[in-house]
């Protein structure tokens, strides 16, 4: 992933010399498994240890690109520089009984695990920000749309209610898929324990973390594929909201807007009255490119019998990339969240905008309730409401002048069909959701 969207705390997780430093990590467990079993002396493990400590350096990681230049083959090239640095017989140790996807899936594993439990943060984080700002505005009203198209009043904070509890399902998938991601395996050339004891994988697995479970010379890439999804979830949620703030801030609807920075942001090298929504056209753009790895991952499930190569150049581009931007978009994303401009104002006039036909349903089930047929009640209120559109007149009034109405519905009870308070009466159920004790996801 390129800078401008890479996050140190996660990015660091990706870097060569946190992939090796694992790769070692698993080495020295796995050498340290052997000596308990009485196959390794333990003072080749204590040589191999002292002798590795302060490994893996960037001087390191050059070697063993110079070395893999020789071998074609990374871990060929890593298990040569370790075991040269070691020195012999100590070193003659190091990578024994394993196959490269024994250190090389073990490690990756380790690794979205870490990257896991930063996005899990993140997306709590998240979830809270949006909690406070929709707790806040939860009696603002505002028109609800379908289809673009104004359909009955909402609220503000209801809005952003559903905001945080999908983002709380987000959540949970992240953590399933951390569930998912926290194996390892250390069974040998197609997962038979040929050349390895069983209790070399459950020592090392324990030790970092994870749990050993049955494999072929790879663990099944459904598993990541579970992982780049809920990455691609996070895009899809983020680009919704995103995209719902970018609607907002439309000239034409102006009701909220991204946080600017007065006397200091530009929103046009040309035209200095712009203020675009730039932060969540960027949100929007880059999920794209997430939702575009799932495919990938999921075309990596599919491998020749017990393994190919096939997955591996896939991973080191997808699952760094999809991890980082999902971190990305959770950061940024509660930024503009926490910085979110709303105008009540504007939306009170939007609300009115439509002449009152935000509230045909009250008077269309007033008139049902009256002992109308339902289809009859619909073509009055229709008509009508085609009216007062089509003549920019009041709603109320025009059914006011309507004898059809008027014949079944008293003049107050009329008027109670445009009462926005009623209307808006059960909004905040969704806040019942919002605060109730969440399930265990694991029960």
């Amino acid at each position: 992933m390129i800078p401008r969207y890479s996050l140190p705390e996660i990015a660091s997780l990706w870097s060569d010399e946190n992939r090796f430093s694992t790769m070692l990590e698993v080495e020295i467990l796995a050498c340290e498994a052997w000596s308990l079993l009485g196959t390794v002396p333990a003072e080749d493990v204590a040589t191999i240890r002292e002798r590795t400590a302060g490994m893996i350096t960037t001087e390191d990681v050059a070697a063993i690109e110079a070395r893999e230049r020789i071998t074609n083959h990374d871990v060929a090239a890593f298990v040569d520089i370790v075991a040269d640095r070691v020195g012999q017989p100590a070193g003659g140790w190091v990578h024994y009984g394993l196959t490269s996807s024994d250190v090389v899936d073990t490690t990756l594993s380790v690794t979205l695990t870490k990257a896991a439990t930063l996005l899990i943060d993140a997306a709590t984080a998240l979830e809270e920000a949006i909690a406070t700002r929709a707790r806040e505005l939860r009696d603002m009203p505002m028109v609800g749309r379908t289809h673009g198209i104004h359909a009955e009043p909402t609220t503000m904070g209801a809005k952003m209610a559903l905001w945080a509890l999908q983002v709380r399902r987000d959540r949970s998938r992240l953590e399933r898929a951390r569930h998912a991601v926290s194996v390892g395996k250390l069974s040998g050339a197609v997962g038979t324990y040929s050349n390895v004891d069983p209790a070399v994988e459950r020592y090392v697995c324990q030790r970092l973390g994870l749990r050993p479970v049955p494999a072929t010379q790879v663990l099944a890439r459904d598993r990541h594929a579970e992982f780049a999804y809920a990455c691609a979830s996070v895009a899809a949620t983020v680009e919704a909201f995103a995209l719902e703030i970018r609607h907002l801030q439309r000239t034409e609807v102006g009701e909220a807007a991204e946080g600017f920075r007065k006397g200091a942001q530009k929103g046009s090298s040309a035209m200095p009255h712009k203020r675009n929504p730039v932060r969540c056209e960027q949100m929007c753009g880059l999920a794209r490119v997430v939702r575009a790895n799932l495919q990938a991952a999921l075309e990596n499930v599919a491998l020749w019998h017990e393994r190919d190569i096939s997955h591996s150049s896939v991973e080191r581009v997808i699952l760094p990339d999809s991890s980082m931007l999902a971190y990305y978009l959770l950061v940024k994303f509660k930024d503009i969240v926490e910085g979110l401009e709303v105008f009540p104002e504007r939306m009170m006039e939007n609300l009115e905008r439509s002449y009152g036909l935000v509230f045909s349903q009250p008077v269309l089930l007033a008139l049902v309730a009256s002992g109308l047929d339902r289809d009859a009640a619909y073509r009055i209120v229709q008509r009508s409401a085609m009216a007062a559109w089509e003549e920019r007149r009041p709603f109320l009034e025009i059914l006011r002048a309507d004898t059809e109405v008027t014949s079944r519905l008293s003049d107050e009870r009329l008027a109670a069909c445009f009462d926005l308070k009623a209307a808006l009466a059960n909004a905040g159920r969704v806040f019942d959701a919002l605060d109730a004790p969440e399930p265990d996801i694991f029960d």
